[in-house]
């Protein structure tokens, strides 16, 4: 076998947890998860007898689906290159990382504790399969999984057992389950477009792949990152008075910070078109200070609920005419002061955030500054 190519044949263990209930750890021994491998093997020996001609490696960690689901599927490739160093016929062909003194062999193993408390917990496994067989048994379990992938009750109560929680359910899905599970779950909180983007980077990391945001925003999947149009340039093709607007442009930006915040659980980059990659925050500047103009100042466009939506520079001149020269927009409250230092150094200016208590427009409807100082 050892001469063989062999192919991964990625799936996942689903632990649906009653509500309410959190495992109090994410991982387990090296012992726990040779354990649970045993009672996997022999589940899927029942459901496809095939799977004694591959070799099934197992990780003994829970994660939260966008762990899992990020380019290059960093989990699994950790998983099957540390699976395939492993001589063959050790432990019946089943083998399981788990924890030695507190760690896991590898850090891409390694569950983050920012997304522990989702109510289902995914444990990794993958089937080395000869090339021969993997196309078949690929096929086999695709159809299995589905229509009866539910665990055993000795592997069930073994979980419930070891990690002291609830589960309502415990099944097997493929990664093309979980994948399509994924994309049902973004599209009923109307975030079909963000899958869309995740799918490119996952599946086709080489294609381009664009779309438009439930508001119209246009996004893109290039080289890696997703760029999306900048709020200021979106709201120049956006109708209605002046109110109508500014509560428009609060709602893309709210759009976006929903997108930047998964994108960033999937280690998927945002940036603006043609904007710069910064952490947090996205930024877009139109050109340096004139100096036939006052010094430029920081404005903050406020939103009820959503608190600073955009951060303007702008300079002064005569009659009070504003001369824009930068837009930024903080996607998490921790990233505002990140953002006003960055404009503050870029520009010269004192850090001070003028609050303008609303989102301010000009007199076309685009996102500016006060023709008056603020006092």
């Amino acid at each position: 076998m050892e001469a063989q190519t062999l192919v991964a044949l990625p799936a996942v263990l689903a632990l649906e947890l009653s509500a309410g209930d959190t495992p109090p750890r994410r991982t387990l021994s090296r012992d726990e998860a040779a354990e649970l491998a045993a009672l996997i093997a022999a589940d899927l020996h029942t459901l496809v007898p095939q799977v004694d001609e591959a070799r099934l490696a197992v990780a003994g960690a829970l994660f939260d689906t966008v762990e899992l689901l990020r380019p290059g599927f960093p989990v699994w490739a950790t998983l099957d290159e540390l699976a395939r160093r492993v001589p063959r016929g050790h432990l019946e062909n089943v083998v399981a990382f788990g924890t030695h003194e507190g760690h896991m062999p590898a850090q891409p193993l390694e569950p983050e504790a920012a997304f522990a408390d989702g109510p289902m917990r995914l444990l990794p496994l993958s089937l080395l399969a000869p090339e021969a067989l993997a196309e078949s048994l690929a096929e086999k379990l695709e159809v299995e999984l589905v229509g009866r992938g539910e665990a055993g009750a000795r592997t069930s109560d073994w979980l419930m057992r070891t990690l002291g929680v609830r589960l309502e359910h415990v099944r097997y899905l493929s990664r093309n389950d979980l994948l399509a599970l994924t994309c049902v779950q973004y599209e009923h909180v109307n975030l079909a477009p963000l899958w869309t983007l995740l799918e490119a980077a996952l599946l086709t990391p080489y294609r381009d792949e664009s779309t438009l945001s439930a508001r119209g925003l246009a996004l893109r999947y290039h080289d890696g990152k997703v760029e999306a149009q900048s709020p200021a340039a979106w709201l120049r093709g956006q109708p209605g008075d002046i109110n109508q607007r500014a509560h428009e442009f609060a709602g893309a930006v709210f759009e976006l910070r929903q997108y930047a915040a998964l994108l960033d659980a999937h280690h998927l980059p945002l940036t603006l078109t043609d904007g710069e990659a910064t952490p947090g925050y996205l930024l877009e500047t139109f050109g340096d200070t004139d100096a036939g103009y006052d010094a430029p100042a920081l404005y903050a466009h406020e939103a009820p609920g959503l608190g600073v939506v955009a951060v303007t520079v702008a300079q002064r001149g005569d009659g009070g005419r504003a001369r824009v020269l930068a837009h930024g927009y903080p996607l998490h409250p921790k990233a505002l002061g990140p953002l006003v230092a960055q404009l503050s150094d870029r520009y010269g200016i004192s850090p001070d955030l003028h609050a303008l208590g609303c989102i301010l427009l000009d007199a076309e409807g685009q996102l500016g500054a006060p023709a008056e100082a603020l006092h």
